[in-house]
């Protein structure tokens, strides 16, 4: 991509270009990218595909900040555009102003503003009601009616019962929703529940017209803007070669574990065992930030309600999920395509991309076989979820996933708002951002999966 094609987005990204007039003040966006994390030049570096951002451009009228992070997979960015636009814009059972109210509630749970603010516009722009954004106690008992709901979906989905989903639906329920209507309200707050983890896992700027994204101070030439979620990150020499040395054990790991699978099978026992055990292990997450802005504070209903580990260590555990019992293959596919059609198949496609998606190296290496590492990564989050795949080994988990890479999958896909830079910079240091972009897709489908998952399981059972 050219310097020009680029400056061209970035501009478009940060709206038209403001004339300054004698007396008037101007504001200026305070971000130098779209991310506090990747640096503009490296990011644009790595090639995001000119294309889809030029369709983006044309079908929404910007580039957002999302859009321009994920544009460094292009297969998964078109998938998960075609996806936002089927659950916020085509024909379907909720309103479009709901739909975007629906994702503000979600938003708010992990105290992401900047996707409060950005369907807030579209709340806004679909004729929604601006009284609706001052507190949940001005929007409609029924969308309230969901924060039970939402808050489990967000924070603790494996305690999500038919009796929630009987209370919402059933025939004396007031008011009821349909089927229908629930499903694209579920779709609609698992998908913003795990794009708040996106957001925060790649440390996303505001954009440049939402509250925090501008100012109005002149720059100053002697002191740089650091934005509040960057590091003072530094690149010693000592780093980089630990780096390096980091990305050949992880090769020889994978090498190794490749050919143990090859020549020795494990007892389901101890299968159960390696499960457990990864599941009960303690990682430390960061420290929990201050509190949100009021603007997403007045749309959080009991803020205090948060992940907890699914089996605290000396604790009786809630059943495991055993996928073989109840998976998105066989069961929650065709019950979401079924109740609100083709967004099973849009889901599915996501899903399969996001698996799938490889380019064949790592770090400096190419020509690397890297589906045991993916797949240790989506297994890993299902297990913090409480779901056990039946074949597979998890003590691959622990041999390819280094600690400071849990810390960054745990904080991310349990505790996003506690997601800083630090934590971001110290796993795969050696690796490309488009890498760790990469690793953040996984986290965000895969914990999007498991959301769906077992409220789906409790409306099959409320069907039966």
């Amino acid at each position: 991509m050219s310097d020009i094609t680029r400056s061209g987005f970035w501009c478009c990204a940060a709206g038209p270009p403001i004339m300054s007039e004698q007396g008037v003040e101007v504001p200026r966006s305070l971000a130098t990218g779209p991310s506090a994390f990747i640096p503009a030049k490296e990011m644009f570096k790595e090639g995001p595909d000119q294309d889809i951002l030029i369709e983006s451009f044309l079908s929404l009228g910007r580039v957002d900040h999302i859009t321009m992070v994920m544009a460094l997979h292009p297969a998964y960015l078109s998938c998960f555009l075609k996806t936002q636009h089927a659950l916020l814009e085509v024909d379907g059972p909720l309103p479009r102003h709901w739909r975007h109210y629906i994702a503000i509630m979600a938003a708010a749970r992990h105290h992401c503003s900047y996707l409060v603010q950005q369907h807030s516009a579209g709340f806004l722009e679909a004729g929604g009601e601006e009284s609706w954004l001052s507190g949940l106690e001005h929007a409609p008992t029924k969308l309230r009616s969901l924060q039970t709901l939402n808050r489990l979906l967000a924070h603790r989905p494996w305690l999500i019962t038919q009796q929630h989903i009987q209370e919402l639906v059933c025939p004396g329920a007031e008011p009821r929703w349909s089927l229908a209507e629930l499903i694209h309200a579920v779709v609609l707050m698992a998908q913003a529940h795990s794009l708040s983890s996106f957001v925060w896992g790649c440390g996303l700027n505001p954009e440049p017209d939402h509250i925090g994204g501008y100012t109005f101070q002149p720059p100053s030439p002697s002191h740089l803007h650091r934005s509040p979620h960057s590091p003072a990150h530094e690149d010693g020499r000592q780093e980089l070669v630990d780096g390096a040395m980091e990305v050949e054990v992880l090769m020889k790991r994978m090498v190794e574990l490749q050919q143990q699978q090859e020549e020795e099978e494990c007892t389901q026992e101890e299968m159960v065992t390696r499960f457990e055990r990864e599941r009960s292990e303690s990682i430390p997450t960061a420290v929990v930030r201050g509190a949100p802005p009021e603007l997403v504070l007045r749309l959080v209903e009991d803020p205090e309600f948060r992940y907890e580990d699914f089996a605290p260590r000396g604790e009786q555990a809630p059943p495991t999920m055993r996928a073989q019992d109840y998976s998105w293959e066989d069961h929650g596919f065709s019950l979401v395509n079924r109740l609100l059609p083709d967004m099973g198949q849009l889901l599915d496609e996501k899903f399969q991309i996001v698996s799938n998606l490889t380019y064949h190296r790592m770090a400096m290496h190419e020509g690397v076989d890297t589906h045991t590492l993916r797949k240790a990564l989506w297994n890993y989050i299902h297990c913090l979820y409480g779901i056990r795949y039946d074949d597979y080994d998890y003590g691959s988990v622990n041999v390819l996933l280094e600690r400071s890479l849990k810390v960054f999958v745990k904080t991310m896909a349990c505790h996003p708002e506690q997601t800083t830079a630090r934590i971001y910079h110290t796993f795969w240091r050696h690796f490309r951002h488009s890498e760790k972009v990469h690793a953040n897709l996984i986290v965000m489908e895969a914990r999007l999966q498991a959301a769906l998952l077992y409220t789906l399981r409790a409306i099959t059972h409320y069907m039966r």
